[in-house]
Parts: structure tokens; C-alpha cells; sequence
């Protein structure tokens, strides 16, 4: 993208548009275009121009005013009257979930603003609908917002011969019932996994409340969906996101609960043309799970296609800086108890510690895959970065970047470090705005680390790349435009009169650049997407409103008329 500046100057004159411009007339009269986009605003790195050609391999063959591109159209062209509309880039979410996301969009449901009583509702409701003993999974809860420390005593009055299992807005930690315990195994003396935490009453009995990994185990106990629901639940969420102007996206956890069923879906998806966005998958690796971790790994090319790229290992270095504690710190919370000895308590936790995570990043830098780390707490932040930083002094600069996932705290000094060793920070710009997750965010670690949460700002001022993920369906929506808005102002969609951590925001011009240009480099994309150039494919969106025209607080309710990858029309509104 561009400043707002040089979008709003004349660009060039037709006859320069063909000396200088584009495509040369003379090349573009033995090639007819396939697809012309014509009489409207079409961003460049140069400038604002009319028209772009697409040729039949969906290669961009022309750019600039409509007398400039009308040697293109030929007999079998297919035209698109813009009508003053706007073309742009297509959007790249850096960090989804989008599998997780159709599967939960028929879950148990309710807004993370929710109270105990809405929440109790909602389980109520779902409970008519199962028979005894069937699951009843939903999401996403905030403490907060409950009003009160949620319980399993709470889900066993309306849902007490169903198991229960509710995730947080962090997707972090989990509500369970007591039958869902039960069929855990989780009773007074179990001991808590490891990496989670149970915790329990002045008796020491389960309250219901899961951290981390011991509510991941219960997760597994839900039936996995079959093939048939897979391949819905992906088709679902891939026109969703098709409908806001995704055309490329990382999916960040792929093969977490059901292996290589989940990566066969994600073949037959792009098989079967329902696949029409660029994927990189992310396939989680744990600890305790090394030996199916490096099987699903060994196995990844199988399911390999055109537009999906399983070279992405997912590792999670700690959970959220909420009232869990679970991200880990450098210094204590704020809210821990002074005098309490348990470190993981007052500071979080390191999910794997710094010399296995060393082991860990060298060894998958090596084979040439990218490393994506969720890193929340400045103490995990750092730990990513150290790890990175070994694995270019072992191995070299091989052009793979690796991803410091979330980066909600990061201390400047690490700041700093990043460029030069070719980190990432993937951020998540749907959580800017005043939410009650960042009221938590509020309580944990104070007022004055708040305020820095998702440093945005100052990451981008250090020359760092700077990407952005939207971590649905731990967010409501997949909206992109949202995330650029609140990138900017810091406020909820549409304004408000509160923002949040408002030190951190950008320019309109640089968050549209995050989820361009600047996100197409984190996936070693920029060759082919990110831009509207002569040469690039044709992943480009139709808005029917310039979001550099509107005012900022209306960038949200951007429309994408339509979505086109490779020069597919993929999207139409």
C-alpha cells in the first residue's frame, strides 16, 4: 500500500501508463486478457489506476487507465464494469483456526461479553437438544464477564447427565462439568498433567476449572467428527472467509485433534476445487506427544497440493497474562500473592523450557520448515526469540521466518533483536480494542504492562515484520476489516469512547500493509501476492467502498463485492 498522500495524487498519464506503465501495448495485442476490471480505483505500490488485465494463466498482464487496457479486451474476455468501485490486493490472515471454526460454528454458542446467567441459558437450551450422556461443547467465556468464579456446581444444575466442556475467550483454558470430569478421571488425587493445572477447592476437590493442558485432555474425550462433517465444517469456514477478501491465510493449528484426518481433509478440499486460498498449515508439535508429532510431520507431503503447503511446525510456549497466570512472565503479576513460593503462580509458565526449545527450532529450521510459536508472555516472547537466534547461528540464514506468535507483551529490548535474525511477530489485532479479555489482561499484569499489550507500533518502528492473524474462532469473527480498523483506533468496531493500550496503534495506511504486502513476506509469498503488479497473480478483491475514503470508523463494514484468486472469480457478493 501507499500513504493516503500518493493515493489521492494524479498517477500517471496514459501515455506514460504505456511506456512506463504496465504492459506494453505491443505485448498486451498478442494476448487477450481473460478478465478486465475497468472504471474504478485499482491500488498499486505506484498509484491509483483504472483498469487491470488478467491473462488465461491468472497473471496480472496489464495495469492502468481504461484507454491504456482496452487493446486486452478481446471477444472471449470476461468484463467487469467497476462502476468507481475499488480493487486491492486480497487480505492474508496470518493466524486462523478455520477447521475449529466451522466445527464450533454449530457448537454451543455465546458471546464472550456473556454472564453466568447467559451463559447457563445457552447450556440449558443445548441440553433439550442431546440425548443423556452426549457432549455439549461451546464457547467462549471471560471470567470477568461471568460476574463470578465459574463452577462445575453452575453446568451441573442445568446439564448434570451431560458432559460439559466450555472454552475461554483465549481458547486457553477450560469450564467443565462434573460429568465431564468424571469421564476425565479427574478426581481429588489426580495429579495435575503436565503443562495443566486442575484446579481445586479448599478441599482439594476439581472446581470445574481446566488450565492448559488438562483441559486439552478433555477435549479429546468429545467424538472427533467424521470425514463427511470435516469436509463441511472447512467448506464453511473457507466461504467465510472467501466473503471478506481472504485469498491467502496460515492455518495455525492443523492435526491437533485429529491427526492426519484433519490434513486429508485439507487435500480433498483442494482437490475437489472447494480449496480456492492459498494454505500454509501449521501442524502442532508437543512435548508429550513427540513420537505422533514427528509421525504426522514425516507424513505432511502426502497431503501436499498446489494451494496447500503443510511446511509449518506449531509449538505453544504458554498460555494467556489473564487471572490463570498461564503466559509466562518476566516479572510477577500484579495480582499474585507476594508471598507465595509457586513460580508457575506468580510468574506463568514455560511450556517448554529454553534449551529443549533451542533443540527444537534448530532441528525444524534445519529440515526447512517454519516454526510459528504462540508466545503471550514477555518471558515466552524472549524464550522464542533466544531460540530463533540459536538456530541462525547453527544452521545460517535459510530465508524461512519464523513466527513469534500473539506477542501481547514483548520487552523493547527484544523489540530489537528481532530484525536482525529474521523473527516475526504475528499479532492479533482483534483483540486491541476494549474487550473483556483485555480487562483481565488489566488485572494480571496491571495498568502500566497493559498499556503495552500488542506494542504494534513500536515492533513495526524497529524494521521488524510485522503480520497479522485473526485467531478465530477464539474471536467471533474472521472479519479482516475489523482488524484493520482497531489497529488503528484502538477503540470497538465503530468507535467507542474507551481505547485500549492506544500507544500501540497505527497508521490506516500500515495496517492495510500488514494484511497485504507485509503478511504475503511472512509467507514467502511476496513474488506472487501481496501487491497489484504486471506478474503477480490476480488474488485481488472488489470493495464497494475505498477504505481510504470512508471515514476510519466505517473501514469495519467494509463489503467485498468480489473475491478473486489466480484470476478465479472465488467470491461473489
Amino acid at each position: 500500500m501507499i500513504s493516503r498522500s500518493r493515493l489521492r495524487a494524479a498517477f500517471l498519464t496514459s501515455a506514460m501508463g504505456a511506456v512506463i506503465g504496465f504492459a506494453p501495448l505491443a505485448a498486451m495485442a498478442a494476448e487477450e486478457a481473460a478478465l478486465v476490471l475497468k472504471g474504478g480505483r485499482v491500488h498499486t505500490p505506484a498509484g491509483v489506476e483504472q483498469a487491470i488485465a488478467v491473462d488465461a494463466r491468472g497473471q496480472i498482464m496489464a495495469i492502468g487507465d481504461d484507454a491504456v487496457i482496452a487493446p486486452a479486451i478481446g471477444a472471449a474476455t470476461k468484463i467487469i464494469e467497476l462502476n468507481g468501485r475499488t480493487v486491492m490486493p486480497g487480505l492474508h490472515d496470518m493466524h486462523v483456526h478455520s477447521l475449529s471454526a466451522g466445527i464450533e460454528s454449530r457448537n454451543c454458542n455465546f458471546a464472550p461479553d456473556a454472564t453466568v446467567e447467559t451463559v447457563l441459558k445457552a447450556v440449558a437450551d443445548c441440553a433439550k437438544t442431546r440425548k443423556e450422556g452426549e457432549w455439549i461443547v461451546g464457547g467462549y467465556w471471560n471470567e470477568p464477564a461471568l460476574g463470578e468464579k465459574p463452577t462445575r456446581a453452575h453446568l451441573d444444575s442445568v446439564a448434570p447427565n451431560n458432559p460439559v466442556v466450555l472454552r475461554d475467550t483465549s481458547g486457553h483454558n477450560r469450564w467443565v462439568n462434573s460429568k465431564a470430569l468424571e469421564l476425565a478421571g479427574y478426581a481429588k488425587d489426580t495429579p495435575n498433567p503436565e503443562d495443566g493445572i486442575i484446579e481445586r477447592d479448599a478441599n482439594g476437590e476439581p472446581t470445574g476449572m481446566l488450565l492448559e493442558r488438562a483441559g486439552y485432555l478433555v477435549d479429546r474425550l468429545v467424538p472427533a467428527p467424521n470425514n463427511e462433517e470435516l469436509a463441511a465444517a472447512l467448506k464453511w469456514s473457507l466461504n467465510e472467509m472467501l466473503s471478506y477478501g481472504i485469498t491467502s491465510f496460515t492455518e495455525a493449528s492443523a492435526g491437533s485433534e485429529r491427526g492426519e484426518a484433519e490434513l486429508a481433509a485439507w487435500a480433498e478440499a483442494a482437490d475437489s476445487g472447494v480449496l480456492k486460498q492459498r494454505a500454509q498449515l501449521c501442524l502442532n508439535w508437543h512435548p508429550a506427544e513427540a513420537a505422533a508429532s514427528d509421525a504426522l510431520l514425516a507424513h505432511r507431503n502426502r497431503y501436499a497440493r498446489d494451494k496447500v503447503s503443510p511446511n509449518c511446525v506449531k509449538l505453544f510456549l504458554d498460555g494467556v497474562p489473564t487471572e490463570g497466570h498461564t503466559a509466562a512472565m518476566l516479572e510477577p503479576y500484579a495480582d499474585a500473592d507476594p508471598k507465595a513460593h509457586d513460580h508457575a503462580g506468580t510468574h506463568g509458565m514455560l511450556l517448554i523450557e529454553q534449551d529443549e526449545l533451542t533443540a527444537l527450532v534448530k532441528r525444524f529450521d534445519a529440515m526447512g520448515l517454519k516454526v510459528k510459536m504462540h508466545a503471550a508472555g514477555d518471558g515466552s516472547v524472549r524464550a522464542a526469540l533466544n531460540a530463533i537466534e540459536a538456530a541462525r547461528q547453527a544452521n545460517g540464514f535459510g530465508g524461512t521466518l519464523h513466527d513469534v506468535a500473539h506477542s501481547n507483551l514483548v520487552k523493547p529490548e527484544d523489540m530489537a533483536r528481532a530484525k536482525a535474525m529474521g523473527a516475526t511477530f504475528d499479532v492479533s489485532p482483534y483483540l486491541f480494542a476494549p474487550a473483556p479479555i483485555n480487562e483481565s489482561i488489566m488485572t494480571a499484569v496491571g495498568p502500566d504492562r497493559a498499556n503495552q499489550s500488542w506494542p504494534v507500533r513500536a515492533l513495526i518502528d524497529t524494521g521488524a515484520l510485522v503480520i497479522p492473524g485473526s485467531d478465530w474462532p477464539v474471536i467471533p469473527s474472521v472479519n479482516p476489516w475489523i482488524g484493520i480498523e482497531t489497529m488503528v483506533t484502538r477503540e470497538v468496531e465503530g468507535g467507542s469512547a474507551e481505547k485500549f493500550a492506544a500507544a500501540g496503534a497505527v497508521t490506516l495506511e500500515e495496517a492495510i500493509d500488514l494484511y497485504t504486502i507485509r503478511a504475503s513476506r511472512g509467507k514467502g509469498l511476496s513474488n506472487l501476492t501481496g501487491s497489484l503488479e504486471v506478474g503477480k497473480a490476480a488474488d485481488m478483491i472488489v470493495v464497494e467502498k475505498d477504505p481510504f475514503e470512508v471515514p476510519l470508523r466505517d473501514v469495519h463494514a467494509t463489503k467485498v463485492d468480489q473475491t478473486i484468486i489466480g484470476g478465479e472469480i472465488a467470491y461473489s457478493r
